[in-house]
């Protein structure tokens, strides 16, 4: 297994996109810390985790607050002992005009989507730390971070953000022997913060398809794994070939 008695906190991990990553991590070897705000949700794929032979325990958390970041990071290791993967997949969008946000929507956007991985991976890489883990650390990024939308002002801001995260991330922690790289998905399983995921949506791509949640989860996998050791600091399209296709084309 690839990921033998190493412990992973997946943020978002009640469904679509955190629940795939959770339970292919598991099926490598990963003790799951399932972070999620629905404690239902979360507890669901625990179980679920559970009865197919892994080891996972549900935590409650909004990532927009540091101390329940805190309480959490702290629990995972009073749980695990020692955590060795952090993947910050917690996200809002906004889907508003800029003349139509208001200033809360605004900053609760940005401090679940920006702030929240930045604190989780602040106080995870202590953890990993004081354990003198070798850590992995993977931010889930959104081709809204490379390009602007005409329905999302925050969501694009804060996504655009998590590139240059991950770099000074990556920079920062390399001294500690911790890896931090983002996975940058367009248009995978449902959208953000809803559950509803609907095949026939309409997609513009090189695949002719929608991604999936396991196509993500895959390529998590890889940059946790020791396959992706030389990789740091990277963006890893996971796009379906969209940011291939210059304006226009059909």
């Amino acid at each position: 297994m690839k990921l033998a008695n190493q412990t992973a906190i997946v943020t978002g991990a009640g469904r679509n996109i955190g629940e795939d990553v959770a339970k292919l991590l598991a099926s490598e070897g990963a003790f799951i810390a399932v972070v999620d705000l629905d404690k239902d949700r979360g507890e669901k794929v625990a179980a679920d985790i559970i009865a197919a032979g892994g080891k996972a325990k549900a935590f409650v958390c909004d990532v927009g607050k540091e101390a329940d970041i805190e309480a959490t990071v702290k629990g995972v290791m009073e749980a695990f002992g020692h955590i060795d993967i952090l993947v910050n997949n917690a996200a809002i969008s906004d889907n508003k005009h800029m003349f139509d946000i208001t200033t809360e929507e605004w900053n609760r956007t940005l401090a679940i989507t920006l702030t929240g991985p930045f604190l989780f991976a602040k106080h995870a890489a202590k953890a990993m730390v004081s354990t003198k883990a070798k850590g992995k650390i993977v931010n889930v990024g959104s081709t809204s971070g490379y390009y602007g939308r005409n329905r999302a002002i925050a969501y694009t801001a804060a996504k655009g953000a998590i590139r240059n995260l991950t770099k000074s991330m990556a920079i920062q922690l390399a001294p500690h022997n911790i890896r931090v790289n983002s996975v940058v998905p367009n248009k995978i399983g449902s959208p953000v913060g809803k559950s509803e995921f609907d095949p026939n949506r309409p997609v513009v791509n090189l695949r002719n398809r929608p991604g999936v949640p396991m196509d993500l989860a895959k390529a998590i996998l890889f940059l946790v794994s020791d396959e992706s050791d030389f990789i740091a600091g990277a963006d890893l399209l996971v796009d379906g070939g969209v940011s291939t296709i210059m304006p226009g084309n059909e």
